[in-house]
């Protein structure tokens, strides 16, 4: 009766036991070792309830995710993961590995016609890897940021600074700093996903689902 009782006590628990099971939802145990921890709750209200659902990478209900096909997230890099976040790929948006992206973050990778709003340009914005997007910051259409770029909070980044190692801020951003590449640290997580894709099955997934 005790054991009985105590299951009643931890639905969620019980739950999360059951989950461990079953291979599909590996990535709850094994985001342990990420950045950005997935929990059932988060892939429930994405996957089931519907908000954001073709990010093939967790996105947090408040933020808005547009042409997932155009983007290419990389290992451990979930962008719109902190709330309030815009990320648009109507053109072709590269993110690359282990890059951090703060909340209210703004990425764009096309833009309205100047002389005729009707008219959208598409255009690709390239984000390195190890690079961290600070909060409110916005990255406009076709900027590329090298490697290791470190965006200030609340920068407008409407150039691009393709050489990384970096510090950079204000609007329009501007450089604050050049960082020593010998002292950038690329590590890796013990697991590697793409979002909720195990690494060894994300190529499958590229070619079947993304444009770029």
């Amino acid at each position: 009766m005790g054991r009985i009782k105590f299951f009643i006590r931890n639905p969620t628990q019980l739950l999360l036991v059951a989950l461990s099971r079953i291979p599909y939802f590996n990535f709850i145990r094994d985001s342990a070792y990420s950045s950005d921890y997935i929990t059932f709750s988060q892939w429930f209200t994405q996957k089931i309830i519907g908000k954001n659902r073709e990010a093939y990478w967790p996105v947090h209900s408040s933020s808005k995710v547009v042409g997932v096909h155009n983007i290419y997230a990389g290992i451990d890099t979930n962008p719109g993961f902190k709330p309030g976040c815009y990320i648009q790929g109507t053109g072709k948006l590269h993110i690359g590995d282990y890059t951090r992206i703060a909340m209210n973050v703004g990425i764009m990778s096309g833009s309205h016609e100047v002389y005729n709003h009707k008219v959208f340009v598409e255009n690709e914005t390239i984000i390195g890897e190890y690079c961290w997007i600070g909060m409110n910051s916005v990255i406009l259409p076709g900027v590329k940021l090298g490697d290791f770029t470190k965006v200030g909070a609340g920068s407008v980044v409407t150039k691009s600074f393709p050489d990384g190692y970096c510090i950079i801020a204000g609007n329009p951003a501007k450089l604050i700093k050049s960082l020593d590449p010998a002292k950038c640290i690329r590590y890796s997580n013990k697991i590697e996903y793409y979002g909720y894709i195990k690494k060894n099955k994300f190529a499958l997934y590229r070619r079947k689902y993304l444009k770029i």
